[in-house]
């Protein structure tokens, strides 16, 4: 028989999961007040832990916005992650605008974490991005390009049709309230993210001499 004792030890949350809604949590108080403007403490009580609790898992203010930026970025990109040169360029375009759109709905604070850190000349993503996401890029613009050289797809520019994607599905979460006024909805729902995300695939797609089977049928 497991002792009362033993079964709350059992129900406790793990230290990874208290680590990611600290990570949740930050990331609403970040996307509200800004870096200079978040508070700590108020991170501990979103999340419900104590304030110790954040020191802990990131040891600083700085490393916890960075954490949230970060797993942010690497979210975005998942779906871009595993291209292939062999794969079908339409397909993987589509599944990358899709899920990129898909996050921008479901998550758009993470998105305006990231808008208030660009629009601040990125003071804490500077040496990322010139390292880390310049590297991601360059491996993504290379398939894109060998896609073209296969005559897969009409050749446009790589960096700026990912720049586009980026742009076009984040406008959905860092302007959400404008575009849903103008669209005359009360929310960002299902019915409105897939109206949303065929318009893209479609037009995205055609610009890159490509089609979505899924938006033809």
């Amino acid at each position: 028989m497991v002792s009362t004792e033993a079964r709350s030890i059992s129900n406790r949350p793990s230290s990874d999961a208290i680590a990611q809604r600290i990570l949740a949590s930050a990331k609403d108080e970040f996307a509200q007040f800004g870096y200079e403007g978040a508070r700590m403490q108020r991170v501990a009580d979103r999340a419900g832990v104590p304030k110790p609790n954040i020191h802990y898992h990131y040891k600083s203010k700085r490393r916890l916005y960075l954490a949230v930026l970060e797993t942010t970025i690497e979210s975005w990109n998942r779906a871009f992650d595993d291209v292939d040169p062999e794969a079908n360029p339409a397909e993987v375009l589509e599944a990358f605008i899709r899920d990129k759109l898909s996050q921008a709905q479901q998550d758009p604070a993470a998105s305006r974490v990231f808008a208030n850190e660009m629009i601040q000349g990125a003071p804490n993503l500077n040496t990322y991005l010139h390292t880390d996401m310049q590297a991601w890029l360059q491996t993504r613009t290379a398939v894109i390009r060998q896609w073209m050289d296969q005559n897969k797809m009409q050749k446009v520019d790589p960096e700026r049709l990912i720049f586009l994607i980026w742009a076009a599905t984040q406008h959905y979460a860092d302007f959400q309230v404008q575009a849903l006024a103008l669209l005359n909805r009360a929310q960002f729902n299902e019915q409105v993210a897939t109206e949303t995300a065929d318009f893209l695939v479609s037009f995205i797609l055609r610009g890159c001499g490509l089609s979505s089977e899924r938006t033809n049928t």
